[in-house]
């Protein structure tokens, strides 16, 4: 298998849910924001300052580290028209890029078929996590998706390795008697076959790997840890996938939201410093999505569906700094209770596929969208 180490990576973070932009990056001196947070608020002696007006939510250290050293940029009021407060509607606009129409194919299944047009890996694209996210479903794409990479494969538990190779050319023969038949069952034929060029391979990643950084216990760090194995096997994949959460906080917010940045800052902390270890770092970008932010106003315990939301772009490529403004707190400024967005998600994108991946990102974010300067080079 060819070489990538010296192609660059995307690495994608969801944090499903709706995170809470609010309680993320904290508008410490702005008195509107403790009016309208009665309960759900962080206290400005628990920010992490960035500037006179906003600031991390205290337990951010690792992130506000990347930041002191110029590698995270913080997209404010990121969003699209006509904001979406249903999860599934919104996060379905952000996986296809199309905000007014139901999409067949994710944006970043069209990348993976520009980076490999011929599908000559099939681990081009991974998604860590069960299912598959639509951001990468896109017909003859094939992705793989690990839940545990440790135990991934076909047919691992089988022992005997006479009669695990019986299974997988049973299971071969089973989905590759369809040539010139019924075109689904082509279909499927091929998706079984991706599926088993894929499985060995990616079971070999952990047994090359070898690090100084531990990774904390927990599903997001687990996940970027396996992400760092599988880049560091130098297999191909230039696209990787995962997500964390429940970020749907109506109610416990102050605890939940705090274990959850814990969990997610210290693995993207963990990661980067893995990344740089390895000498990956120069050639890997990061970015951290939600489907949409939180309502103003908290409801006692928690905070409701909202609009108007922040991105990050994390990496040593990475021109750190602000891009889009924050949204006014001011009653005549909000969108039904809400912050408006004020730059478009496609923006980001864009930046992403022209200046990061060098891909032609018009036919892929379904039109022509200013990008942003997010990278050094």
């Amino acid at each position: 298998m060819s070489s990538s180490s010296n192609e660059r990576n995307l690495v994608v973070i969801q944090l499903s849910g709706g995170n809470d932009y609010l309680n993320t990056l904290v508008p410490y001196n702005n008195g509107l924001y403790y009016d309208y947070r009665s309960s759900v608020r962080i206290e400005p002696e628990d920010v992490l300052p960035l500037n006179d007006e906003v600031g991390f939510r205290g337990n951010m250290g690792p992130v506000k580290r990347l930041w002191d050293e110029n590698a995270v940029a913080i997209i404010n009021g990121i969003g699209y028209p006509v904001p979406n407060r249903s999860h599934f509607r919104s996060m379905d606009i952000w996986h296809t890029a199309l905000p007014e129409d139901i999409g067949t194919e994710g944006w970043l299944g069209r990348s993976i078929r520009e980076i490999d047009p011929k599908g000559e890996n099939v681990l081009t694209g991974v998604n860590f996590g069960r299912g598959l996210p639509r951001a990468l479903g896109c017909r003859g794409v094939p992705v793989a998706s690990v839940g545990n990479l440790e135990t991934y494969g076909l047919f691992p538990d089988i022992g005997d390795e006479n009669l695990r190779k019986y299974a997988l050319d049973t299971f071969a023969k089973m989905y590759g008697g369809a040539n010139g038949g019924d075109a689904v069952m082509e279909f499927l034929g091929q998706t079984g076959t991706d599926a088993l060029k894929g499985a060995d391979i990616l079971r070999t990643a952990p047994e090359k790997y070898n690090s100084s950084v531990e990774y904390a216990a927990n599903p997001i760090a687990q996940s970027l840890k396996s992400v760092a194995q599988v880049m560091f096997a130098d297999l191909g994949t230039r696209i990787y996938y995962t997500q964390h959460g429940s970020f749907d906080t109506h109610a416990g917010e102050i605890e939940s939201h705090t274990k959850l940045w814990d969990e997610v800052g210290g693995g993207i902390g963990d990661f980067m410093d893995d990344l740089r270890e390895h000498g990956h770092a120069e050639n890997t970008s990061i970015l951290v999505f939600s489907e949409f932010g939180r309502r103003i106003k908290d409801n006692g315990s928690g905070t409701d569906h909202g609009s108007g939301g922040v991105a990050f772009m994390i990496g040593d490529q990475v021109n750190g700094g602000m891009y889009g403004e924050y949204p006014s707190l001011e009653e005549e400024d909000q969108l039904e209770g809400d912050l408006h967005f004020n730059n478009d998600f496609r923006q980001t994108y864009t930046s992403i596929l022209e200046q990061w991946l060098k891909l032609d990102a018009e036919p892929i974010v379904n039109g022509k969208f200013e990008p942003f300067g997010l990278f050094s080079s």
